[in-house]
């Protein structure tokens, strides 16, 4: 059997002497394996970089098999962020996050929200907020999305400020201020439009957004695992960290 799809590298090994196993988020087959002959070869190892979109076609004589990818770059994402410490950080925490998604189960809109992030790495004051709204899809692909619909306690809609970090729901000003030392902070930016140019240029903000899908992250996936939160992630976060401590913007 066989079949063709769009892809994002989510990381490669050597296979052999010659092959690499190579791990793609493709955007109708979901987290996918599939063998590399000759992928250690200076012609094949530039498109098997993390961050890399690429058509793939798949082919094996059964399909729980491993089988072999045939792949063509489209994009080459690594090539643009080689010397952005910051991107390269973004780039390695959302292909380690994409590692929770099941195996083989399709996923067109983390797919392509991904492929909109990768698509604005050249603006630094844009790709961190779409980072947290991936995050914030992929709580939701695992069982575990918040509800920012309207406020926990009263139903009210207008001015949602905070979270639950219990219930994973919107709460509003007045309904929580009783509660603000354990109120998550809801940063603006994820309730509005999916536009990125709508994304937030504050370092504060995005952190915010870090901290909330983090918190969720760490209660509902990585402690009950007993896994580490991806390291590039604590990389990145510092950097912003750092911004937020220098004037607040993003650059």
């Amino acid at each position: 059997m066989d079949w063709s799809d769009d892809g994002i590298v989510l990381s490669s090994r050597p296979h052999g002497e010659t092959s690499a196993i190579v791990e793609l988020l493709t955007r109708g087959h979901g987290r996918h394996l599939g063998l590399v002959r000759g992928g250690r070869s200076r012609r094949h190892r530039p498109a098997l970089q993390a961050g890399n979109l690429v058509k793939a076609h798949w082919r094996a004589r059964l399909s729980e098999h491993l089988g072999t990818w045939d792949l063509e770059m489209v994009d080459a994402h690594a090539a643009v962020i080689l010397d952005d410490a910051s991107a390269l950080a973004g780039v390695s925490t959302l292909c380690a996050l994409a590692h929770l998604l099941p195996e083989r189960d399709p996923n067109d809109a983390l797919h392509d929200a991904a492929c909109v992030m990768l698509d604005h790495l050249e603006q630094g004051e844009v790709w961190p907020g779409l980072l947290v709204r991936w995050e914030f899809g992929l709580l939701d692909e695992l069982g575990f999305g918040l509800d920012l619909s309207q406020c926990a306690k009263t139903g009210s809609m207008e001015e949602l400020i905070y979270v639950s970090p219990k219930s994973g729901r919107a709460v509003s000003r007045e309904a929580g201020q009783p509660y603000v030392q354990k109120m998550l902070p809801l940063p603006g930016f994820l309730r509005a439009s999916d536009d990125a140019e709508e994304m937030p240029t504050s370092a504060q903000d995005v952190l915010a957004g870090f901290a909330l899908t983090g918190h969720f992250l760490e209660m509902h996936v990585f402690a009950p695992r007993s896994i580490p939160m991806p390291e590039p992630r604590g990389r990145l976060i510092s950097r912003l960290q750092r911004q937020a401590d220098a004037g607040g913007a993003l650059t």
